[in-house]
């Protein structure tokens, strides 16, 4: 098999995180790809062209990350699964789906803040910045509570926001205002799978 992932990618981090947490990089092999690119060689695969696509043994290709995630999750031990089965399953799937939520909202920021200034819409930019901070203050109360706790799937989304916006969205000083977010990271950032798939820094 063979996940497609732009290194920038804070939704294919997750899905590259997930292959290595759960033991899967013998059998996957990792293919970085260029996006919004004509040539890109992940359109003979998957012509959405997003990123994180998986193509199986068979030729299909699996986009999008919690449909990545749930093929993954098929090939490894009940036990070992990201997202989890019965009570507890819908439990992981409400704190995966709540920073799911945040990095959509980051990405749509992210994504203004790229375009040239007279193209900007300030209206969704204080709108999602309004969005972010209203989540992470939730998240802080998850974190309190014991969420997050363990490598699931909520885990490594929350540790692929977070880096993303140390690396890749710096114009958020999240820390400041977010102490026990700030020292999950910390923590959590030791991590081998969050090590190995550091995305490069950006202007922004």
């Amino acid at each position: 098999m063979q996940l497609f992932h732009s290194s920038g990618s804070p939704y294919a981090r997750i899905a590259r995180m997930a292959v290595l947490e759960l033991g899967l990089a013998r059998c996957i092999a990792f293919t970085e790809t260029a996006l919004r690119d004509p040539a890109s060689t992940l359109l003979p695969h998957n012509p959405v062209g997003r990123v994180p696509s998986l193509v199986l043994t068979d030729g299909t290709t699996v986009t999008e990350t919690t449909p990545i995630l749930m093929v993954l999750d098929s090939l490894v031990a009940s036990e070992k699964r990201l997202l989890g089965d019965g009570a507890d399953g819908w439990k992981r799937l409400a704190a995966y789906g709540r920073v799911l939520g945040m990095l959509d909202g980051i990405a749509v920021w992210n994504r203004e803040l790229r375009r040239p200034v007279h193209e900007r819409s300030p209206g969704v930019i204080a709108l999602e910045e309004t969005r972010t901070a209203r989540i992470a203050l939730a998240l802080q109360d998850d974190i309190a509570r014991g969420v997050y706790s363990a490598p699931d799937a909520g885990f490594l989304a929350l540790l692929a926001v977070l880096g993303y916006c140390e690396r890749r969205h710096r114009v958020w000083p999240w820390r400041e205002s977010l102490p026990n977010l700030a020292a999950w990271f910390d923590r959590a950032s030791d991590r081998a799978s969050f090590a190995a798939t550091m995305p490069p820094v950006s202007g922004i």
